[in-house]
């Protein structure tokens, strides 16, 4: 299984989920907007994931909205307007040295996306991924004020219970997290990350890089519940 950690406008986990993955000794995916990669105050935390080995990867560079949320076929970019801003996602990144050809999987904005976004991306040469629903894991950024709020509790417990239920567990699984969630959600999910962790590797999971958990996969794309 693999953790996958997305980053726009926050990232105040940084420093915290370096840590526990150097305690755990497991490294992590992180997809990361443009926006993210030009942040002066987010430098050292991106040179530290890729010295340790984690993969990073494009999260689009302005965070877009690809498609309607009520009508999911109704696209809101155009072709070129999806590539210009995937280019310039790719350009904040090389200026960390991550090439193109080695960050080929991306997770796009939002987790939300139709076929002509998973078209495109593919005649970009990359490949679309994303998380694998069934918990509460990518609700980490909610705030009390919102509908949807899960408190951090609810979302570990919501992990444990998806893993019980299904026979294949959290085998292949794609758990999405984000690096921060903003100073109006004091409950951090990521400040339970090291739990998080042993608890998978006590129930004999390995977290892995998304190269690792896909490169022997066939190619394949995750349609996500709606956030």
């Amino acid at each position: 299984m693999a953790i996958v950690f997305t980053g726009d406008e926050f990232g105040e986990g940084g420093e915290s989920i370096i840590k526990t993955l150097q305690q755990q000794k497991i490294k992590a995916s992180f997809f990361l907007t443009g926006r993210f990669y030009r942040n002066l105050s987010f430098v050292r935390i991106i040179r530290q994931l890729k010295m340790n080995g984690n993969y990073l990867g494009p999260h689009s560079d302005q965070h877009l909205l690809y498609c309607d949320w009520n009508r999911r076929d109704s696209l809101l970019v155009t072709k070129n307007e999806f590539q210009k801003d995937l280019d310039n996602n790719y350009e904040a990144m090389q200026v960390f040295g991550i090439k193109r050809k080695n960050a080929r999987y991306f997770l796009p904005p939002y987790e939300w996306y139709n076929d002509s976004i998973a078209a495109w991306t593919n005649e970009s040469g990359l490949q679309l991924i994303n998380y694998t629903p069934g918990t509460l894991s990518h609700t980490d950024y909610t705030t009390p004020d919102q509908k949807n709020y899960c408190t951090t509790r609810q979302i570990i417990q919501s992990i444990i219970n998806y893993e019980k239920a299904n026979p294949a567990g959290l085998n292949g699984f794609i758990l999405l997290m984000h690096i921060g969630s903003g100073p109006v959600r004091t409950d951090k999910a990521y400040s339970r990350l090291n739990e998080l962790i042993s608890w998978l590797k006590t129930n004999h999971y390995q977290p892995v890089t998304i190269t690792e958990l896909l490169s022997n996969e066939p190619e394949m794309q995750f349609l996500p519940l709606r956030r």
